[in-house]
């Protein structure tokens, strides 16, 4: 099952934009009823009913912050704040109910008064007033929205990360195991593309991830945003496989794949299965040449040993 939490978010309007949708479909309402009062009422209520239906559709578009996988919690996190999420969120259920309230108070006061114009007037800047109020958690929200859409899609299934520095075939692994062209998507706060392949064996699907961008240069190089990034992956992946280049053709000394290998190691705290790649090379001693295909079906056996013999609690961690 492929997980869109944040796929379906909706545009947040920022407050004029919302002002002038409800006072425009209020204004055409009003003119198709006869009897002044009852236009009035119509006016009020439509733009009442527009306003706090679309603030209480964007409550509840957004997910539950407190039941949603952890992976995605601590993007979110990351990203744009679940704490301000969870507030702002607050504001526009607040400003939902306040419309509501104060059009049923001055529809009470149309019908008994005859000032209609007058009463219509002042619903709509007391209306107006409580959205715009609230203009900049719109505004944040839906900036989130934006930014929370980007997000990848994984699915909830047994998830292998794979990991190492640029050039050590992460890629050419994921494609050759996964039986279809890999799915390539970005995270928000990284310039690179996230691959992400798919596989079955014996009638269990598992996930193949590559996250260039994230697992493949010193933790050390970090920012905070980063770090955040790479720790949230202990979340979504059940096993990592560590690519190294002992011919290091890669561009990078096998010592310093070795300490990044080690960085990830204690970062991650999941298991850690260890190959070599470039087999094809001459005077290269290696478990596998993702050039050729030679040993990758060994490595991929290997990796789905290991997830077989995790409990399932463990396996589907990711989602609770």
């Amino acid at each position: 099952m492929i997980i869109l939490i944040f796929e379906k978010l909706p545009t947040v309007l920022t407050a004029e934009e919302l002002i002038d949708k409800a006072f425009k479909k209020a204004s055409r309402t009003g003119r198709g009823k006869g009897v002044r009062i009852k236009a009035a009422e119509s006016m009020v209520m439509t733009a009442s009913n527009i306003i706090s239906d679309n603030l209480l559709n964007n409550v509840r578009r957004f997910p539950n912050f407190d039941d949603m996988p952890q992976f995605y919690r601590e993007l979110a996190d990351i990203l744009v704040g679940i704490d301000q999420l969870k507030m702002s969120l607050s504001s526009l259920h607040w400003a939902s109910t306040k419309v509501k309230t104060l059009s049923r108070s001055y529809i009470g006061e149309l019908r008994k008064d005859k000032n209609f114009a007058i009463i219509r007037k002042q619903a709509f800047g007391r209306i107006a007033s409580i959205v715009r109020e609230i203009d900049s958690d719109l505004k944040f929200l839906n900036e989130a929205r934006d930014k929370l859409r980007k997000l990848p899609a994984v699915a909830d299934i047994p998830t292998i990360i794979v990991a190492g520095y640029p050039n050590v075939g992460k890629s050419s692994f994921v494609a050759w195991i996964s039986s279809a062209k890999p799915q390539i998507s970005t995270y928000p706060f990284t310039t690179k593309g996230v691959l992400i392949g798919h596989f079955t064996h014996d009638r269990v699907e598992y996930q193949v991830i590559d996250t260039p961008g994230l697992l493949d240069r010193p933790l050390s190089e970090r920012n905070r945003i980063e770090l955040q990034a790479i720790s949230a992956l202990k979340h979504l992946g059940d096993v990592v496989l560590f690519i190294l280049d002992p011919s290091e053709t890669c561009g990078y000394l096998i010592d310093a794949q070795k300490r990044l290998l080690a960085e990830i190691e204690k970062e991650l705290k999941i298991p850690i299965v260890v190959v070599t790649n470039k087999g094809d090379l001459k005077e290269v001693d290696a478990d596998m040449s993702t050039k050729t295909g030679e040993g990758v079906a060994e490595i991929k056996a290997q990796l789905i040993e290991i997830l077989l013999k995790r409990p399932r609690a463990q396996v589907s961690s990711h989602t609770s």
